[in-house]
């Protein structure tokens, strides 16, 4: 049903590529360059870290392999398929739809990473498409949206390939609960965006583009534009209502997308080549599923499960279902045949204990988040938190940390657990709190309030070193980040006699980072015995 990465090697390609992408995946991100001119900045593509040299000879060993393939038995190509459905993507000279076209064009590498990505979902997005008789533009949405990234994340809390906000999600009937987040699942969500998209072109009688629009802007929103212009006497195609201005760079970008694909010559594209076969199967298991001990009976790479099934929270699937992994199509047979094997071990498992903690005076779930490594989402849900208030003494579970005493599996599982609780915490959205800026505060407040960085805060809100903020203007706070995989955490047991800048110098640290990572301040006074947390690397 899917089209997924060749067969050999795959497993070390997805651990490769989620490297990459950990620090900075979970959120869709604006570039300022390379843009047609006749575009505003804050519309341009996603824009990924750029790939280690790792990833870029793995990429290429893919890519030799493919032409491999090709040469014994060449598949078919997915893109006509494609191109004989396309509706509405319509690119005359000077439009914006052509400059479209010709910045995807004029970015090769970044249309070959997009691709790459969309390998294991392509043929199953192209079957739906076609089996709904819908237009092949929506093939291409999730380049437009996410660049099929599942894990991508935006300001106004959009998530997963198709970027749906909770509210819409749970319309069209995702589920989004502590153990899942079905607009993160691939299967999932393309059936639920094309029911909402199917819903708009009927809603707008089968004007595609209003209907891309809608889906963009909202729904009530174009409704409203349109009878504006009804009332005024003016035209209610898309580009004559009064639209967002990412709106009106949306449509561009997805008509210019089609054009590319039906004609790459006439922008000196390559198109990349995608098989039209399947790649990776959905398996579905009779109850609920430890994935880990899935993985470890069939011997497939957790990096790749969290990779291919990123709509999980955590390493079981939901109480309520769905019970499914995803696999690349090589495996299935494998998976399917160890069922009775992971019932039985998974009945016999002893449950994981986790490490606790209990709060202190002064601790707040950004500085523990901090602390421990973790992040305030997957602390809140871990211990069923709906709030950031905490009680002193009151004991939290530190989600994916193992406890020493924990009677669960052997060394190889709870050491499987661990990276995959990993991989999970650093892929998934973090928080994000929007602050209103109060008369008297600075930059530098506002950063200790919240367990970051000054620097952090201004790389979070597009600011320069020297930008002033101003009372009521609004900033983006992301808490609760996990820390870089090349930083480290060390305590230090504070001895007589000590004071911030006396450990602050002997540990080679600032005072305004010592002071932050403990959620301290210039006047706090130590404890003999106090633990301070040190970041080291």
């Amino acid at each position: 049903m899917f089209n997924s990465i060749p067969s050999r090697g795959h497993a070390h390609w997805v651990a490769v590529l989620l490297v990459a992408l950990l620090s900075g995946c979970a959120t869709v991100q604006d570039v300022n360059e390379g843009m047609p001119a006749t575009e505003p900045a804050a519309q341009t593509p996603v824009v990924e870290p750029t790939p280690s040299e790792p990833f870029e000879a793995v990429d290429d060993a893919l890519a030799g392999l493919a032409q491999e393939q090709l040469s014994h038995d060449p598949p078919l190509s997915i893109w006509p398929r494609v191109v004989d459905r396309l509706r509405f993507a319509e690119c005359p000279a000077d439009s914006r739809a052509a400059a479209w076209a010709a910045w995807y064009a004029d970015h090769p590498d970044y249309m070959r990473r997009v691709l790459d990505r969309a390998r294991p979902w392509l043929h199953m997005i192209v079957n739906e498409v076609e089996s709904r008789d819908l237009p092949g533009e929506l093939v291409l949405l999730p380049i437009v949206e996410s660049a099929f990234d599942p894990f991508a994340y935006s300001r106004e809390s959009a998530s997963g390939p198709w970027q749906f906000l909770s509210g819409t999600a749970r319309d069209f009937d995702l589920q989004i609960n502590d153990w899942y987040d079905g607009r993160r699942d691939f299967y999932a969500s393309t059936a639920a965006a094309l029911d909402y998209l199917t819903y708009l072109a009927d809603l707008f009688d089968q004007d595609w583009a209003l209907a891309v629009a809608a889906y963009n802007a909202g729904q009530g929103r174009v409704q409203r534009l349109i009878r504006r212009n009804e009332a005024r006497g003016r035209g209610t195609q898309w580009n004559e209502l009064s639209l967002p201005r990412e709106t009106r760079a949306y449509v561009p970008k997805l008509k210019g997308l089609g054009c590319l694909f039906r004609s790459p010559d006439r922008w000196g594209f390559e198109l990349i080549d995608v098989e039209d076969t399947a790649r990776v199967q959905r398996v579905e298991f009779p109850g609920r599923t430890d994935v880990v001990l899935a993985a470890t009976l069939s011997g497939l790479d957790l990096a790749e499960l969290v990779g291919l099934n990123a709509g999980l929270n955590r390493h079981m699937t939901p109480p309520d279902g769905p019970h499914a992994l995803v696999v690349p199509i090589e495996d299935a047979a494998r998976v399917m045949a160890i069922i009775p094997d992971l019932q039985q071990a998974q009945a016999a498992l002893p449950p994981i204990t986790l490490r606790e903690i209990q709060v202190q005076r002064g601790d707040t779930l950004s500085g523990l988040a901090q602390r421990h490594q973790t992040s305030v989402v997957a602390l809140k849900a871990q211990n069923n938190l709906d709030s950031d208030r905490l009680s002193i003494g009151q004991r939290l579970q530190l989600p994916g940390q193992v406890d020493d005493q924990s009677p669960a599996g052997d060394d190889q599982y709870l050491a499987a657990y661990q990276q995959l609780i990993g991989l999970q915490q650093q892929l998934l959205p973090t928080d994000r709190i929007v602050h209103r800026v109060r008369s008297g505060e600075s930059l530098w407040l506002i950063a200790r309030r919240y367990g970051v960085s000054v620097r952090e805060v201004q790389q979070m809100n597009s600011m320069g070193s020297s930008t002033i903020i101003r009372p009521g203007q609004r900033l983006t706070i992301e808490t609760g980040r996990a820390l870089p995989s090349n930083r480290r955490l060390s305590n230090y047991v504070v001895q007589q006699g000590d004071s911030l800048w006396t450990i602050a110098r002997r540990q080679g640290v600032s005072m305004e980072n010592l002071m932050r990572w403990n959620q301290l301040d210039a006047n706090s006074i130590l404890r003999i015995g106090q633990r301070l947390v040190i970041r080291e690397g």
